[in-house]
């Protein structure tokens, strides 16, 4: 795919972070699961069960004023992933590989449905939109498109494996440069630690109701 199609296409990237994370995150950047064990220092048993195995809820990991949330996977249970995994490629790898990255939304209607979702639709939360040029223009190397939610396994265990994650020039486009497959997800590997110089507002919000802007800096 061509990287001034994929901005035309999807001019803005959503997050969805806990509630009063974006202070931490415009300071100290944007971290995967497995940044954020590092950062932290889990190691050994522990580190296993948070990066390789399912996680059905939330999880508080570092201490005191570096204490952050590992969100829960509730949509990925182990049982209904294998169904959906090919080629060889098992739960554990299938974790390990959605762990390493950074997770954006393009579609602001996908954010929506994440936001009210059974588990987070009582919840506020911090959503970050970020500019899509200004984003790839920094991190086009480091990114990944998916056509699909590689975290979900409901209403249906979509079949997936390791391919499902292409580099933008490898993403499948048809005659006229667009997507055969509508891109869902924008991923990068491991952090993204300039996220502030990316993103263009931040909406505190709960379920699909906007509460009020959060400030952009410090």
């Amino acid at each position: 795919m061509n990287v001034d199609k994929l901005i035309a296409i999807y001019p803005k990237l959503y997050h969805m972070a806990e509630r009063d994370a974006w202070p931490s995150i415009r300071s100290r950047g944007l971290l995967s699961t497995v940044a954020l064990l590092e950062k932290c220092g889990v190691l050994g048993q522990r580190r296993f069960e948070l990066e390789s195995e399912h996680r059905p809820e939330k999880v508080l990991i570092g201490e005191g004023s570096e204490q952050v949330v590992l969100r829960d996977q509730k949509p990925m249970a182990p049982v209904r992933l294998a169904t959906a995994l090919l080629n060889g490629v098992t739960t554990r790898q299938w974790y390990e590989a959605i762990n390493s990255k950074v997770f954006f939304w393009v579609d602001e209607l996908r954010l929506h449905g994440l936001l009210n979702a059974r588990s987070y639709k009582k919840l506020e939360h911090d959503v970050l939109v970020l500019d899509t040029a200004s984003f790839v223009a920094a991190h086009e190397a480091e990114i990944w498109l998916c056509h699909m939610n590689s975290g979900n396994t409901f209403p249906f265990a979509h079949a997936r494996d390791l391919t499902a994650f292409k580099r933008i020039a490898d993403y499948p486009v048809a005659s006229r440069g667009d997507p055969v497959k509508k891109v869902v997800e924008l991923l990068v590997d491991h952090h993204v630690l300039d996220i502030a110089d990316h993103v263009i507002e931040v909406r505190r919000m709960q379920s699909k109701e906007f509460l009020r802007p959060l400030s952009l800096k410090e």
